[in-house]
């Protein structure tokens, strides 16, 4: 990890000198460390962790804060709770106890892209950039992005948050670093990320405060119209934040106190999802707790990495007996690939080629508990059952699109965003689908789920429930047809 401080900012400053309190000199967010370290690498290099693998030449899919001037140079980009959508600005909202005294450790974490570049060394005695070299002892080296870990710890009181916002720089700097290879070099080069995180508290009754907590790519694209992968360089790749502190206790967003509810429904996060880090209480109730944690993927409170996991295969959605089991499977010809492709697939091959028996046995499943595990019927959300909510309908309700109201076995054709959207969505453009459902978000916006129409297995992702979702305004009516089905 890097700095532990900015360079200056705007109204009150968290600076690297700045003394940390006494009771804060140990690291609070130990017990959540696993886990973010797994949102940190979640997808940085996927199975078979190969450069010639189709699914790593689109990489960084989760929490990418991009140069604003990038991101909606085709128009502002639609909020939302999901951080696989491209951004240029994360916000966490939440609720927070505390006691007078009280003071706010924030930590904002991300990777910052490297380029590694292999050079082979001419007759003339000067380096040329390659694709790929063979070393000295037979060894290859492969030209490919990496990532390089970053993270800055702020501090403020409480009180000093209450009058006013505060700012930091969060940024990282350049760097180039230099690796000789005798028959060339490998060169790794990072651009300068610039950022800055505004942090905000405001008092809503005795003991009670909402917490804003905004961190935004401050950096210009050189050009607009760039390809994404040249835009990266200047990105914040898997951002997220974690929030603890001394003297305060965070209130869960997912699962609130019913005395609660009302005001974390008050609480809008954007592009990123906070939840209660750490173990629950001994008592039972996981309802607060003294870390958040806000990261771009869905989590549970409490989130946890399987005690069984031997390490991190970059995928921690994934269960790590397959993929060990398909490491294993790959040829000698696809595991050198993969060692020249990045040192970190490599420590992957070294771990699984020296597993011991016993460990691996571990991975095949655990009981951790023999009681059912049910949501309390009121947490669980409205549109996960019909009928639940008598205002809502996914399959009766329709919205408006060009004067059309769309709804179930509505005629669409796709026209996803390009920027600010999922990278998948590329591979939608100009299809046309079926609208399957009508859904009202958690954050008061609308999606339609569709199948694609000429997708193979289209009938068994409607029998699974598997739909891709767009919102209203990337949807086109299509002519006859266009009205719901009765």
């Amino acid at each position: 990890m890097a700095d532990t401080g900015g360079e200056g900012g705007a109204a009150c400053v968290a600076a690297p000198g700045r003394d940390i309190p006494e009771g804060l000199s140990g690291d609070p967010f130990t017990q959540v460390g696993s886990v973010a370290d797994a949102v940190l690498y979640e997808g940085y290099l996927l199975y078979p962790y190969r450069r010639s693998s189709a699914k790593n030449r689109v990489r960084w899919q989760f929490g990418v804060l991009l140069p604003r001037t990038w991101v909606e140079a085709d128009g502002p980009v639609a909020e939302g709770i999901s951080g696989s959508a491209d951004s240029w600005y994360q916000r966490t909202e939440c609720l927070v106890r505390a006691v007078p005294g009280a003071v706010l450790r924030v930590r904002v974490r991300y990777l910052q892209l490297q380029r590694k570049q292999v050079e082979a060394l001419g007759e003339d005695g000067r380096h040329r950039p390659v694709e790929s070299l063979r070393t000295d002892d037979g060894t290859a080296q492969l030209s490919f992005d990496e990532a390089v870990p970053y993270e800055v710890d702020l501090v403020w009181p409480l009180e000093e948050l209450l009058r006013g916002p505060c700012t930091a720089e969060v940024g990282a700097p350049p760097a180039v670093d230099t690796e000789n290879l005798g028959a060339g070099r490998v060169v790794r080069r990072r651009e300068r990320v610039r950022a800055h995180t505004t942090v905000a508290a405001e008092e809503l009754a005795d003991g009670l405060y909402r917490l804003c907590v905004r961190t935004e790519n401050a950096g210009e694209a050189p050009d607009t119209r760039a390809p994404r992968a040249d835009a990266l360089r200047q990105a914040l790749l898997a951002a997220h934040t974690l929030l603890g502190g001394e003297g305060l206790e965070f209130v869960s967003q997912t699962d609130p106190p019913a005395a609660l509810r009302e005001r974390a429904r008050g609480c809008r996060s954007a592009f990123t999802f906070p939840v209660l880090g750490g173990p629950a209480g001994e008592d039972g109730d996981g309802a607060t707790g003294p870390v958040l944690l806000s990261a771009p993927i869905i989590l549970p409170d409490h989130p946890q990495v399987a005690p069984e996991s031997p390490g991190d295969l970059h995928d921690a959605a994934e269960i790590d007996e397959i993929l060990t089991l398909r490491t294993m499977l790959l040829t000698d010809e696809e595991k050198a690939e993969a060692r020249a492709t990045d040192p970190r697939a490599a420590r992957i091959l070294d771990r699984v080629d020296t597993m011991p028996r016993e460990v691996f046995s571990k991975l095949h499943g655990a009981i951790r508990s023999l009681a059912p595990a049910a949501p309390a019927p009121e947490a669980r959300p409205a549109w996960w059952q019909e009928g639940g909510d008598a205002g809502l309908s996914p399959t009766t309700d329709t919205v408006l699109v060009d004067g059309v109201p769309l709804g179930t076995g509505s005629r669409v054709r796709l026209n996803p965003r390009l920027r600010g959207a999922d990278a998948q969505d590329m591979f939608l453009v100009g299809r046309t689908a079926e609208v399957a459902a009508v859904f009202h978000d958690v954050d008061g916006s609308v999606h339609l789920a569709v199948t694609v129409d000429d997708d193979p297995a289209a009938e068994l992702h409607g029998w699974y429930g598997r739909f891709h979702y767009f919102r209203p305004d990337e949807l086109e009516p299509l002519g006859d047809g266009a009205e719901p089905r009765p």
